[in-house]
């Protein structure tokens, strides 16, 4: 009793620890900017050039100085990477050194002069015929323009525009709307000399601090007739399947219960019903044997637990703040989430690891005290905490060295790179494994199956037709739950790989719920019809009918590339393909983990009310 009450004690100070090292990895996220956007009139307002790049290739880009442009005299303070999540989105900000004080305009002034040799030139002639564009931040508020121009009369003369003329809205004391007009237009060629100037005009605003963000978004596209009806055609699918799932747990299983279970049934239609009839109740001495690999399937569904959580909080932490005015500060928040949510997935994954432990070792005929599956649980915590993170850093490396090759602003230099192993030694690592001894005192003690387990197991029967075969069964399973959410996956990706700033996130709340719907009455049914077949393999195809959304959904990520944008070149292709890669990797583990809760959770409900004995 004493014992008991000590794991309750030590349970409930660690999730006591967990959530104030949450809140506290949170709280920068939510807090203040580096300053208060609260301006004096003469107060000195920073610009900050971040990258320039190719339009069509949003991830391509680098640093706006790698071009032959020059800085103002304006003298300042050197920027470093505040985030991971700056760092991983490819943020380098730089002094532009232009003289800009708040309220005061500026009349045009030249800050710079170039000669153009013929290196230089070829490179903006290169730039002009790629339509650069660069972004460059004034108080925190995104300023997009474009490097040059093609001449409309002779496609072989390029211009470079020289002059910035900056539009600034303030209102009481704080900079609400920044516009930019490039001007100015000189012919790239060798010998050039190239004077670059700039003018600044202040105007009164009557935009709220608040609102200053919404001139960036785009509610005509975002809230299309079509975005809507996606919404509801996915509300209609959702209902039609847990009608169906609701209908099979009441009519068919119903028909399987007076069937198997009829009181007036003889001892002698017993046993012909279990010799003759097929169905799922002749697996029910092997339904609940442990699956092929339990470690690797413990630290799936672990896994996949920890994502949907992260996912989760993501959608509702930008639901209630406003994150548009933070740098990368969606990325950062999901860096802190995953590695605060450590427990999660430790957790989840020594619970089942343990299950599935006890249920072999039950079966076993050899003496096994439990002595040597200390080594196991080691590992499996181990491997819980690490195999996400290496699978991130496996594909990441490459396309690294491919960002390092073309000298582009994402690359990760050897200190973040130490950064994130620091992550994952004095974070994820020492989280997780509290969560495996957790999952493993609180759950991991012997429970009563609803059926005895065979010593020997079960011949598998042939297949009478091909809807039986697992793999077929898996595919069809991710079908419907991608259609749910292909036309939320559109407006995601174009957010993403194109010029729009994703802002509805209660579509994305609603469309990730209904995918968590439909996933989970989809593999129900999948897994019915598989146990129907007498195959008790369920556990794997659980979580594969699960899955496979992700395989559809990566199959329309290649079509969306070759259809729906116009990217080129090494680094982009790669990036693209690589980062969708793992985005369907971690869809996979989300929708197999709820995939394979839903059809233990009813595996284990048709199995408790039937008699075997």
């Amino acid at each position: 009793m004493a014992s008991s009450e000590l794991k309750q004690r030590i349970a409930f100070l660690t999730w006591l620890l967990f959530c104030i090292y949450l809140w506290l990895s949170l709280a920068p996220l939510v807090s203040a900017d580096e300053h208060n956007h609260v301006y004096e009139d003469g107060e000195e307002v920073v610009v900050w050039m971040n990258t320039v790049g190719p339009y069509h290739n949003r991830q391509e880009t680098y640093s706006y100085f790698s071009l032959p442009f020059c800085r103002g005299p304006k003298e300042g303070i050197a920027h470093y990477h505040e985030t991971l999540g700056e760092a991983f989105q490819g943020v380098e900000l730089e002094l532009a050194g232009l003289d800009i004080d708040f309220n005061m305009p500026v009349r045009r002034t030249t800050y710079c002069r170039i000669v153009l040799t013929e290196d230089t030139a070829q490179q903006l002639i290169y730039a002009v015929q790629n339509q650069y564009w660069y972004q460059l931040f004034i108080d925190d508020l995104p300023v997009w323009g474009i490097v040059g121009e093609v001449s409309e009369s002779d496609s072989d003369r390029y211009y470079l525009w020289t002059h910035k003329r900056f539009q600034i809205g303030i209102n009481n004391g704080q900079i609400v709307d920044v516009n930019l007009t490039s001007a100015a237009k000189r012919l790239i060629r060798p010998g050039a000399r190239i004077a670059f100037s700039y003018e600044v005009i202040f105007r009164q605003s009557d935009v709220p601090f608040d609102k200053r963000f919404d001139k960036y978004l785009d509610p005509s596209f975002f809230h299309h007739h079509i975005h809507w009806f996606s919404l509801c055609n996915s509300f209609a699918m959702a209902a039609f399947l847990v009608c169906l799932v609701a209908f099979l747990l009441t009519r068919l299983l119903r028909r399987d219960y007076s069937r198997y279970s009829r009181a007036e049934e003889s001892q002698w239609e017993l046993e012909r019903s279990f010799s003759d009839e097929f169905g799922w109740k002749q697996v029910y001495g092997d339904v609940f044997r442990p699956p092929a690999q339990p470690t690797t399937f413990s630290i799936l569904v672990g896994s996949g637990v920890q994502l949907s959580f992260v996912v989760l909080c993501l959608i509702l932490l930008a639901m209630s703040v406003d994150m548009n005015g933070e740098r990368a500060g969606l990325v950062s928040a999901a860096i802190f989430l995953y590695s605060a949510s450590s427990p999660i997935g430790g957790f989840v994954g020594a619970a089942l690891y343990s299950r599935f432990y006890l249920a072999s070792t039950a079966t076993s005929s050899s003496s096994n005290n439990g002595q040597a599956a200390s080594p196991r649980w080691i590992r499996q915590g181990v491997a819980q905490a690490l195999l996400p993170p290496s699978l991130i850093c496996g594909v990441a490396f490459p396309v690294n060295l491919v960002a390092v090759g073309y000298h582009s602003s994402r690359s990760l230099t050897p200190s973040q790179g130490l950064s994130v192993l620091a992550i994952v030694t004095f974070a994820l690592l020492p989280l997780s494994l509290i969560g495996t001894l957790l999952g493993r005192n609180l759950c991991g003690r012997p429970s009563k199956l609803p059926c005895r387990l065979n010593a020997v197991p079960r011949p598998l029967p042939e297949k009478r037709h091909c809807l039986a075969e697992p793999l077929i069964i898996c595919l069809l399973g991710g079908l419907l739950p991608f259609a749910s959410i292909f036309v939320e996956m559109y407006y995601v990706f174009t957010s993403f790989w194109a010029y729009k700033i994703y802002y509805v996130y209660g579509f994305s709340f609603l469309a990730f719920a209904l995918l968590l719907c439909a996933t989970a009455c989809v593999t129900i049914v999948c897994v019915y019809f598989l146990l129907n077949s007498e195959d008790y393999r369920w556990q794997w195809c659980s979580f594969m009918a699960g899955a496979s959304t992700a395989v559809y959904l990566y199959v329309y990520a290649v079509y969306y590339f070759f259809f729906k944008t116009r990217m080129y070149g090494l680094y982009q292709t790669a990036f693209y393909f690589s980062f969708m890669a793992l985005f369907c990797s971690g869809l996979a583990l989300i929708c197999g983990a709820v995939g394979f809760l839903a059809a233990s959770l009813f595996v284990r409900t048709i199995y408790a009310n039937v008699k075997t004995d």
